[in-house]
C-alpha cells in the first residue's frame, strides 16, 4: 500500500452526495492540501456511498460540480 493516510469525507455535489475514502499522499497533510492543486482537475473516491443508497468501489468527481466536502 502506498505511504498516505486516507481520510473519510462526504462531498455534496450539483448531482448528489458521495460519502466514500479520500487518499492524501505523504507530502500533504490536510485534505485541503490536495484538493487546491491546481493541475488535480477530479478528486478519487473508494468505498463510495451515494446518495446514502447506491454503493461504488471507485468515483471520481469532477472538482468544478463540487458544492461542499465535510471531513467525517
Amino acid at each position: 500500500m502506498p505511504e498516505g493516510r486516507k481520510a473519510r469525507i462526504r462531498v455534496r455535489t450539483v448531482n448528489g452526495t458521495y460519502v466514500g475514502e479520500f487518499f492524501i499522499p505523504p507530502m500533504r497533510n490536510r485534505v485541503s492540501d490536495v484538493l487546491n492543486e491546481e493541475q488535480r482537475l477530479f478528486i478519487n473516491l473508494t468505498d463510495v456511498t451515494i446518495d446514502d443508497t447506491a454503493r461504488a468501489d471507485f468515483v471520481s468527481l469532477n472538482k468544478n460540480l463540487i458544492e461542499s466536502i465535510t471531513q467525517l
